[in-house]
């Protein structure tokens, strides 16, 4: 059994930036791919990105790329999200999965991962 705590979210203006932490128990989290994804009012959960076990390999949505940055840390069992340049449309709640392989076909489906945090809101102002 795998719990995710995630934390570092917040209110921030636009061009502002945020780091989210994942927190992860579990003696095989290292061997784990682990993903980002966030949830709009009214919206579907979308994939924001994605790191393989190792860390070496990274996946990114489009609408992110050059402004976040996924990464791990295994020796504290924790996955970061560094969030720079934000803007409004950032604004969502963000939570952190797990999946039990640790390379993953298809990163940005949901359905790839078992495990997932309560989330924590962002929420970006103009």
């Amino acid at each position: 059994q795998v719990q995710l705590v995630e934390s570092g979210g917040g209110l921030v203006q636009a061009g502002g930036s945020l780091r989210l932490s994942c927190a992860a128990s579990g003696r095989t989290f290292r061997s784990y791919a682990m993903g980002w994804f966030r949830q709009a009012p009214g919206k579907e959960r979308e994939f924001v990105a994605s790191i393989s076990w190792t860390g070496a390999s990274t996946r990114y949505t489009d609408s992110v790329k050059g402004r976040f940055t996924i990464s791990r840390d295994g020796a504290k069992n924790t996955v970061y999200l560094q969030m720079d340049t934000l803007k409004p449309e950032d604004t969502a709640v963000y939570y952190c999965a797990a999946a039990t392989y640790g390379d993953i076909s298809n990163p940005d489906r949901p359905v790839e991962y078992a495990y997932w945090g309560q989330g924590t809101q962002v929420t970006v102002s103009s």
